[in-house]
């Protein structure tokens, strides 16, 4: 991938990095990551990565802005109010990077249209509210060999690691979350969730989406980040693999 001039002034910052370099700011440029979700985790996921220079980002939710969203969905405004999230979003990402394609899906994914969503994505970020749509998603990308970036939050917390399960040594996300779609799930409505707690998580996930893209650092995968803001606390536990997973397990079979 060649950058124009004007890339390249934009992404000084990345190019300059030894660690990133303009290797890594080409491999953004030619990839495509699908964004689970344009709320609290998706709303500053998709604001970096635009920003970034991801070449093509899919964004995939079904919601439309309410007034309630806007005070941690930051990439939205009060007049963005009953539009389509993912509409708004990819005006927002048009405004912050003209280098930037966004193709968008306002459809809830389920069993028979999460493969087609996926398709072509170099990394998935799920950043959705509902453990039915995490497993779907975390299944399809499992099959695909596509790196899953999962985030989650609720109140002052928030989680985050990165999943290849298809690897030997790396657990999927069933490896984490056991078998169980159906437990009980709590909302932001009914818990609440301080507004800068979406923007820390959010931000680290599109930290890791550009790792996995073009890698830096430590491998994060078969690690789980775990963030109490509460109390500012980040701790980093390791997640095993599960050898009894159904997903990725020696007797298991990808979904």
């Amino acid at each position: 991938m060649i950058l124009s001039d004007d890339e390249l002034t934009r992404y000084a910052r990345h190019i300059v990095l030894k660690e990133f370099g303009g290797t890594g700011q080409a491999r953004l440029k030619a990839a495509t990551v699908a964004v689970v979700g344009a709320g609290g985790i998706g709303s500053p996921a998709i604001q970096y990565l635009g920003a970034a220079g991801v070449g093509r980002l899919i964004l995939i939710d079904d919601d439309t802005v309410e007034p309630s969203n806007l005070q941690r969905q930051t990439i939205f405004t009060t007049a963005d109010t009953g539009i389509a999230k993912v509409d708004a979003a990819a005006a927002a990402v048009n405004r912050i990077n003209p280098h930037v394609s966004v193709d968008t899906y306002r459809q809830r994914i389920d069993a028979d249209n999460v493969a087609a969503l996926l398709a072509g994505a170099d990394v998935v970020l799920d950043g959705c509210d509902n453990f039915t749509t995490r497993f779907r998603v975390a299944d399809a990308a499992h099959a695909m060999k596509v790196p899953l970036v999962s985030a989650a939050v609720g109140q002052f917390e928030g989680q985050l690691a990165t999943y290849r399960g298809w690897e030997a040594d790396k657990p999927c996300y069933r490896c984490f979350v056991g078998e169980d779609p159906e437990r009980a799930e709590t909302s932001c409505a009914e818990d609440g969730v301080l507004g800068p707690v979406t923007g820390v998580i959010g931000s680290l996930a599109a930290l890791e989406v550009l790792r996995a893209i073009a890698p830096f650092g430590d491998d994060p995968a078969g690690k789980l980040l775990l963030i109490d803001l509460l109390a500012l606390r980040f701790r980093t536990i390791r997640l095993p693999k599960d050898p009894g997973c159904t997903a990725c397990g020696k007797s298991g079979t990808s979904r």
